[in-house]
Order: structure tokens, then C-alpha cells, then sequence
């Protein structure tokens, strides 16, 4: 029982401050001029100091990197839907100390920091921009987590992964690869503006990235040093 707590609460507290952060950070920006770059950072950060921070219990902080773990068994459902239930939670949550901490006004012009489809693009490039920013993500998890070659760099491998899809494609779809973050903004304003993309694309690619990176990258043998060697030209 005490684990599923600490599970809970890890999970709960680095959504929340995924969300927070990062809603706060584009309220400010549309009152402020700020630029991408800040908002990308802001997300980029946080994610990094509490996937840093929580990484020794899990750490997944999105649905979908949750649904990946299972698909490839490196999480039991019950604790997958443990993960899931407290993410959503800690995301609404977070919308909801940001409703009653801004200005009414900045919270609804900015439907809660949350994410929007732009005009310019179609419902089929949105999926594809999500889900492909969601296999990046995974990957940089797997890569930096979950492999036991991985390099110690804690989370920050995957804060910036984050980071450079918002950079990438931000403009476009929010950037949110990750149910959890799009869904409790949209829960507290009312807006549920393309909530099927922001789920459905996101754990679509992280299903294939985990697939990817478990059945064809991940490996238990040393790799052999003449790997990748350039030989000298005669």
C-alpha cells in the first residue's frame, strides 16, 4: 500500500508541476510578447528537475510514456492505471490552482495554458506532428532511463526533448505530447478542442518508440568496440 502511495504522489506532483510550470509560462508569454523559446524552456525545465528529482520511483509524468512502459512490460497494469489516474490528477489539479491564481481574464484567453490546433494545419498533420514528438520523447526516455548503458545525465535527456518539440512544432499543435497535460486545462476551462489528437497521437507513438527501442535497440550484450570504427585511408 505504501508503495502505490509513493507511486501516486510522484506521479501526481511531477504532472502537476509539468502543467503549472508550463501553462504559467504561456499565460505569461501572451501577456508579456514572450517568445517560444521561453515557453519551450519553461516545460523543458521543469521536466527536467522533477524527472530528475523522482526518477529513483518512476518519473513517467504522461500517459502515454505509461502506456508504452505496459505495452513492452516494463510496468504491471495495475500500476499503470495507478500512473495514468494520478497524472490526469495532478494536471487538473494543476489547472486549477492556476484558475484561482491569475487573473480570470489571462486564464480564459489562454483556455488555462492548455494546447490548440492551429488553423494552418489539418487534423492528419497535427496527429503526425504529435506523434511523432511523442516517439522523440520516448526514445530520449528509454535512451536515458531505461537502458542500463544509458548515460547519467538524470532527467535533463529527456526535459529537452520536450523542449525541441515545442521549438519544432509548438506554433502548430502546442506541442503537449501528453495526454495528461492537454486534459486538465481543457477540464477547467470547458474547452475540449481536439482532445482525440492529443490523446490517440500520443500514445500511438509512444507504443511504436517503446516497440522500437525494446525489440530492436535495446540490448543485453556489450557492444563490440570496432562498432562504427573509420579505418585509416590508404
Amino acid at each position: 500500500m505504501r508503495d502505490s502511495i509513493r507511486h501516486f504522489l510522484s506521479e501526481f506532483i511531477g504532472t502537476f508541476a509539468l502543467t503549472f510550470v508550463g501553462s504559467a509560462a504561456i499565460m505569461q508569454a501572451s501577456q508579456t510578447g514572450g517568445s517560444l523559446v521561453a515557453v519551450a524552456l519553461a516545460h523543458g525545465l521543469v521536466l527536467s528537475i522533477f524527472v530528475s528529482a523522482f526518477m529513483h520511483i518512476g518519473a513517467h509524468f504522461n500517459p502515454a510514456v505509461t502506456i508504452g512502459m505496459l505495452v513492452v512490460r516494463r510496468i504491471e497494469p495495475v500500476m499503470a492505471g495507478l500512473y495514468v489516474a494520478a497524472q490526469v490528477a495532478g494536471a487538473t489539479a494543476a489547472a486549477f490552482a492556476l484558475k484561482f491564481a491569475f487573473p480570470a481574464a489571462i486564464f480564459a484567453a489562454t483556455r488555462g495554458g492548455g494546447q490548440s490546433v492551429s488553423l494552418d494545419v489539418t487534423s492528419g498533420q497535427a496527429f503526425t506532428l504529435e506523434m511523432i514528438g511523442t516517439m522523440f520523447l520516448v526514445w530520449a526516455v528509454f535512451g536515458t532511463a531505461v537502458d542500463h548503458r544509458a548515460p547519467r545525465i538524470g532527467g535533463f535527456g529527456i526535459g529537452f526533448a520536450l523542449a525541441c518539440d515545442i521549438l519544432a512544432f509548438g506554433n502548430l499543435t502546442g506541442a503537449s505530447v501528453n495526454p495528461a497535460r492537454s486534459f486538465g486545462p481543457a477540464f477547467v476551462s470547458g474547452i475540449y478542442e481536439a482532445q482525440g489528437i492529443y490523446w490517440l497521437a500520443p500514445i500511438t507513438g509512444a507504443v511504436i518508440a517503446a516497440l522500437i527501442y525494446e525489440k530492436l535497440l535495446l540490448t543485453d550484450e556489450m557492444e563490440p568496440v570496432d562498432h562504427g570504427a573509420i579505418g585509416s585511408q590508404t
